[in-house]
Order: structure tokens, then sequence, then C-alpha cells
């Protein structure tokens, strides 16, 4: 089968021919839908090194992964051949205290690092991905892969960085994404979707993704600048939001982050842009929490495919086959996909 591959550190991935796993006991062989196009496959592609627990090339790229149950290793049941399923992206060792509260996202062992992310997995921009456990695929229903590949990890990270925060929401409170490419706009639907009452601004530099973010469910688009900060606090009376989500992580991002959050509220970086926030006594402002979520656990998967069964959340994507991958990471690089690129293995 051919593989998209990562052949080296600072090279371009390359499309290989390599044999078709055989899945042994407990595994599962999916044929490959769709897979996701993501940031921080640019970041691995551009890593002067192995990053920390990555594995050396090669390896096939793609943690975005849908498709159709193909073959069932021994021991394998609630699972036949040409089942549509979605695949959970952060593989753990299923036995430490998160792995068992399905956040295998916050492996004790090993870190929660799945397939295509150097990690000693082939991912899927491939025509097969071997799924190491049945309890990683969940059902899609009348969800169609290639459409659905994105929210096990677009769509699973930015639900993740809304649900931690729900008890801060509800109305008259705010919530700011700064960035609204295809996390982004996923993100405001989940909003919308959870907290409908919210005030949702969406912040960019691109005005033609801010209008992609209105139609999305955004009450205020605005490009990102000073104004932008004052237009803010103006609408929280000067407090500002109880919720900033960071979809970037870049240095003017964070900055902004921390001017428009409010005391006792939710600094939240979802984006690797790799910068450094900057924190003193009174920025961000006193009691306001910071985290970086990583993924999100199995059943807050399984609850983004109810709300996308459910019309509440959709995903907009561009699809790219297999031997366009390369054009849809230059694309990406360069922002200028809307939503999500998602390689078609097998058209």
């Amino acid at each position: 089968m051919q593989a998209y591959q990562l052949v080296g550190w600072q090279q371009p991935p390359e499309l290989r021919e390599v044999p078709v796993p055989d899945p042994g006991p407990g595994q599962v062989l999916v044929k490959v839908g769709g897979a996701g196009a993501c940031h921080s496959d640019l970041h691995i592609m551009e890593a002067p090194a192995p990053p920390p627990g990555f594995t050396s090339p090669p390896f096939t790229l793609g943690h975005e992964n849908a498709g159709w149950v193909e073959r069932l290793g021994p021991g394998v049941t609630g699972f036949v051949p040409g089942d549509p399923v979605i695949v959970y992206g952060s593989w753990g060792c299923g036995v430490c205290a998160n792995c068992r509260e399905s956040r295998e996202n916050y492996c004790q062992t090993l870190g929660g690092q799945g397939p295509g992310l150097g990690g000693g997995h082939d991912g899927g921009m491939a025509e097969y991905l071997l799924v190491p456990a049945a309890r990683y695929l969940i059902p899609l229903g009348t969800l169609d892969p290639r459409q659905a590949a994105p929210l096990s990890d677009a769509g699973l990270t930015s639900y993740r960085a809304v649900k931690r925060s729900l008890h801060l929401l509800g109305p008259g409170s705010t919530a700011v994404v700064i960035g609204v490419g295809g996390l982004g706009q996923m993100t405001i639907q989940i909003l919308r979707a959870l907290s409908a009452a919210t005030t949702v601004v969406a912040v960019d530099t691109d005005p033609g993704k801010l209008e992609t973010a209105r139609h999305m469910g955004a009450d205020e688009a605005l490009l990102s600048g000073e104004e932008t900060i004052t237009r803010i606090k103006d609408m929280t009376g000067q407090q500002g939001a109880q919720l900033v989500l960071d979809m970037v992580g870049v240095a003017p991002t964070l900055r902004m982050a921390a001017q428009v959050a409010r005391m006792l509220g939710h600094l939240t970086i979802v984006g690797l842009g790799g910068a450094a926030l900057p924190v003193n006594f009174s920025s961000p402002p006193h009691e306001c929490s910071v985290a970086s979520p990583y993924w999100g656990s199995l059943t807050e998967l399984m609850e983004v495919i109810t709300l996308a069964q459910r019309g509440k959340i959709k995903m907009l994507v561009e699809h790219f086959p297999l031997e366009r991958a390369n054009a849809a990471y230059e694309l990406l690089h360069d922002g200028k996909i809307q939503g999500r690129a998602v390689v078609i293995p097998q058209v």
C-alpha cells in the first residue's frame, strides 16, 4: 500500500510503498477514509531533531483518522468488517490510573502519544491503519469518515478546551476565541452547543476566516489589533472575558489573551505556536488560571461524535488525494485552508 511518510527531520515527507499490516490479537485493521492534516504535523516536519519521546523516521503521518473496519485480529469483538469508525488518537498504556478513567491523553506511562506522532505507531495517511486495540474505535453511525476524521483531534481538542471551563460560562458571560482556523471554527460551534447564552467573540488577522466564524455562530468577529482589546474590554464592562482560548500560541496572541482575560477567569492555550506567556503579579489578572489541554478523553470523543450526529457541529473540510498531501500541507502552512484539510487515501 502507499503511505505518506516522514523520512528524515527537516525533510519533505514522501509517498512510499509499505506492506499492509496484519492485525494481531486484539488489533484492528482500518481502511482509512480520511486523515486530517494538522498544524502539529508541520511542527514534526520542521523539527531539527527528534522531539522527546519520538522514534526515528521513517513513519507514516496522520493522527486524525476515520474509516471502515477492514479486518479484526483474534479476540476482537463488538465490530464487524465495514463498520464506519473514528479512531481515538491518543494511545496510552491502558492500565495506569488516568487510562482507566478513559483519559489516555494523559497516560502516566506512555504520555498518550498516538499514530503519526512519532511514538512508534504509523499514522493514517495511508490506505490502511493498524489500531492496537478495539477500545480506540468509536462507531460513526451515519457520519461519513471522510468528513468526520478531524473530529478526532480538531473536534476533541476544542471540546475539551471548552468543557473544562463550562462552570464559568452562562448568561452574561463572554468567551474569546483567538485564531479561527479549523480548531477555532470548531471551538465556536462547541461554545454555541454547550453554552448558548455565552457571547462568543472571534479574533483573527484574516477577514475571510472571520466571515466563516460569523457563519459558525460567533456574535462578534474582530480583526486582531489594539482596538480589538479595547472593544472586548468595552463589551465586558472593562472586566474581560471569563474564557479566552488562544488557538495560535504565538507571542502577540498570548499577550492579547492576557489582556482580555478577567480575574478568576480561564486562559487556555491550545495553539502550538511555541511562545511563552508573559506572567507577573498583575498579568494575567489575579487568579486567572492558565492551562494547556492536550486532546481529550475517550468518553469526550464519544460526546463529540454525538454532537456531530445531531448536527450541532460540523467541520468545514477540503479534500486532497494522497498524492497531493504535500500540497495540503503547503496550503496549511500558508494559512490558506479555511477549515481542515483531509487527505483521502482511497478515492
